[in-house]
């Protein structure tokens, strides 16, 4: 089933998500779910708040930046075959040198800001049967953990831009919580009344 994607200005987008624990209420059918919202709005990464789920989980499938020609063909393999359910995650360690890459949001849609961070990243999770893993991951798919890990932890890309940027961009924040923007995916808008 797909699930209205939660617009910016939502509190759920603001609070520090909670663990969960492998009795989670109907947890296959809110992952399947999450992967189809996902691939319906053209997505490499959900997080559970943007559906309106507080909780320690998102999803990655970076398959769609596999068919960039500036990448190497190594590259190139990695993100085609990097699909990923990551629950109860948490940040060991960021390394390496910051490095910039165009970021937007399935919340945020038509905002794309340039965003620095760091190059590596080692992350422990649990997979969808709550095995633990420690990995290190780096380049676009060490982007895309961080941006979904942020939302997790209730902080939006939005956040890391200049306040130059942020006061530029005020404008178009405050019409996409009130549903003034164009996409062709369901959404929840929190400011918005009687709106799809």
């Amino acid at each position: 089933m797909i699930l209205p994607i939660v617009a910016y200005g939502d509190p759920v987008l603001r609070k520090e998500a909670q663990e969960i624990t492998v009795d989670y209420p109907k947890l296959e059918e809110v992952i399947e779910n999450m992967w189809e919202t996902m691939y319906n709005a053209a997505g490499v990464g959900l997080a559970a708040p943007q559906v309106g789920l507080p909780i320690r989980m998102f999803m990655i499938d970076t398959e769609p930046f596999s068919d960039d020609p500036d990448l190497s063909e190594q590259e190139q393999k990695e993100l085609a075959g990097f699909k990923k359910a990551f629950i109860n995650a948490q940040i060991l360690e960021e390394t390496g040198d910051e490095w910039s890459f165009n970021e937007g949001c399935l919340s945020i849609p038509n905002v794309r800001e340039d965003v620095f961070r760091p190059e590596k990243v080692t992350i422990q999770y649990q997979d969808e049967n709550f095995k633990t893993y420690t990995e290190t991951y780096d380049g676009l798919i060490a982007r895309v953990i961080q941006h979904e890990y942020d939302h997790i932890e209730g902080i939006l890309f939005t956040d890391k831009i200049s306040s130059l940027k942020k006061r530029l961009i005020k404008n178009k924040l405050n019409n996409i919580s009130k549903g003034k923007t164009s996409v062709d995916y369901r959404m929840r808008f929190p400011d918005a009344k009687g709106r799809r």
